[in-house]
């Protein structure tokens, strides 16, 4: 059981390290498409680099994180750190769909964000990031 752990655990971090990729990187893409016109060239590759890296990557990952994240849980027990660790990765989730909002506006051209808007939404996946990594290392409850 000891060792399914310990590799369970791995592909956690690996995928957790996927998931905040896209997590950080898509806003970022909607940050330089949001100084696009419509339908200009640039603005439909764009379209294509955040549609893979979402769909490809980064939902993947989130799906891998929740099912190793779930088992590690239920392995170790609910410590009261893990529960609120799960409020956290909560939000993460929540900020995810968001994304896909942004995505999909941009994909019809009706994207009504600013570029700052998107720099600014782009450091909530670190801000969350850093409590669930203080809350795993500390275990503070």
């Amino acid at each position: 059981m000891h060792s399914i752990y310990l590799w369970v655990k791995i592909f956690h971090i690996l995928f957790m390290v996927a998931w905040m990729a896209g997590l950080l990187y898509v806003p970022r893409l909607f940050v330089y498409h949001s100084q696009q016109s419509s339908k200009s060239d640039a603005s439909e590759v764009f379209k294509i680099m955040e549609y893979r890296l979402y769909y490809y990557i980064a939902t993947p990952s989130a799906v891998f994180v929740w099912i190793t994240g779930l088992y590690m849980a239920y392995a170790l027990g609910f410590y009261n750190w893990i529960a609120i660790k799960f409020i956290f990765v909560i939000f993460m989730t929540i900020y995810h769909f968001l994304l896909r909002g942004y995505l999909i506006n941009f994909k019809n051209d009706v994207n009504k964000k600013s570029t700052k808007f998107f720099r600014l939404i782009n450091e909530i996946p670190f801000l969350l990031l850093l409590i669930i990594v203080v809350l795993v290392v500390l275990k503070p409850f």
